[in-house]
């Protein structure tokens, strides 16, 4: 079985990640989305909060599993499931600027390779980030985010 690991806090999750992940799931025959937290950061959504909104919002993507990353390593977390790769979704040359470092230690970590898939132009500008900055000035988000995410946003 070929498994891929798609990482990330998802806080909240968008139609980006959606996009990556559907993509991802046609190639390879299973995706672990890790939802992972970094103690450093401060988050909208709890990490319960966030792997339920992930799930929901994956419902429909066969091959997909969703669960928590935990503490450590992501070569490790990798290593340990078994993936043979990571799979990260760019919008930008500074995404890529930003992930090939990184890539380049998971790979001399765990031999785990880095998949990466440019993201559906509809959704260049979509971050987390900026949807909840717009959503908590008023603005609507809906076409940036799954149902279950407009639902636990109150909207």
């Amino acid at each position: 079985m070929h498994r891929a690991i798609c990482p990330g806090s998802f806080d909240p999750i968008h139609h980006g990640h959606v996009e990556v992940v559907a993509r991802a799931a046609a190639l390879f025959d299973e995706v672990v989305v890790a939802v992972s937290t970094n103690p450093r950061k401060r988050y909208r959504f709890d990490e319960a909060q966030r792997l339920a909104l992930v799930e929901e919002s994956l419902a429909g993507i066969g091959g997909v599993v969703v669960e928590p990353m935990g503490q450590g390593l992501l070569a490790e977390y990798a290593a340990r499931r078994g993936a043979v790769a990571l799979v990260k979704g760019l919008r930008s040359g500074e995404d890529y600027e930003y992930e090939v470092p990184m890539a380049t230690m998971n790979r001399h970590l765990s031999g785990v390779e880095t998949v990466f898939l440019p993201g559906d132009p509809r959704f260049l500008h979509v971050s987390s980030t900026l949807v909840k900055e717009v959503q908590g000035l008023g603005g609507d988000v809906s076409p940036f985010v799954p149902e279950p995410v407009l639902r636990a946003f109150g909207g």
